[in-house]
């Protein structure tokens, strides 16, 4: 591994130590302060909620993500995009819009699992507060990206609220399925999964060496 790479990691890391309290602190006053949500009293109206906050989602990410490589191509030669013309913006609002793609993905399945467990109106405040926490986390990490490739990190509490929330409605899922057991099997399944990808992605001069 070079020197270079050792900084841009090292950068990365302290980006995520950054972003970090600031995104808890987000999600908790969110959750706290916001008034209880009213007309939520039934699991369908919980849905829909979780629906319209993933649109929500998906217009200020995604939407502006693919809004950002259409005005580039219109403005310039990659206009025919078979003639190879790129900018660095480009590559990066690219890379920025296939991962948001993935993203939002897992949002969904977070926010409506969410959304299924919550009680009432109060308890939803939740999905709104990981809503808000996603959207800043991908704007965060688009606008860092553009800084340096380092700075993307400073998305990941976007990327790692919606592991939180799914890992929880794992948890619960688990739990209604077997009980304490089932709950902790969800967990430490998932936890083996992670150690295992891991050791399998390790660069494979480290395991020739091993």
């Amino acid at each position: 591994m070079g020197e270079d790479f050792r900084r841009q990691r090292n950068i990365g890391m302290l980006a995520i130590f950054a972003s970090i309290p600031v995104a808890v602190a987000l999600w908790y006053g969110v959750d706290r302060f916001l008034p209880p949500l009213a007309g939520l009293e039934t699991p369908g109206a919980r849905l829909l909620f979780a629906l319209k906050c993933w649109c929500v989602a998906v217009l200020f990410c995604l939407v502006t993500g693919v809004e950002a490589v259409a005005h580039e191509r219109l403005w310039s030669p990659a206009f025919d995009p078979l003639s190879g013309f790129e900018t660095r913006r480009m590559r990066v609002n690219q890379r920025y819009l296939q991962n948001t793609l993935e993203q939002t993905v897992v949002l969904a399945a977070a926010l409506f699992g969410l959304a299924a467990y919550c009680r009432d109106g109060a308890a939803m405040r939740a999905v709104v507060a990981t809503t808000v926490v996603w959207i800043l986390g991908r704007l965060a990490f688009w606008l860092g990206y553009h800084r340096g490739a380092a700075f993307r990190a400073l998305g990941a509490p976007g990327m790692a609220v919606s592991l939180i929330v799914l890992l929880y409605v794992g948890w619960r899922f688990g739990d209604e399925l077997a009980g304490p057991w089932g709950a902790a099997g969800v967990l430490a399944g998932f936890g083996l999964f992670e150690m295992l990808l891991l050791w399998a992605t390790r660069p494979l001069k480290n395991r020739e060496e091993a």
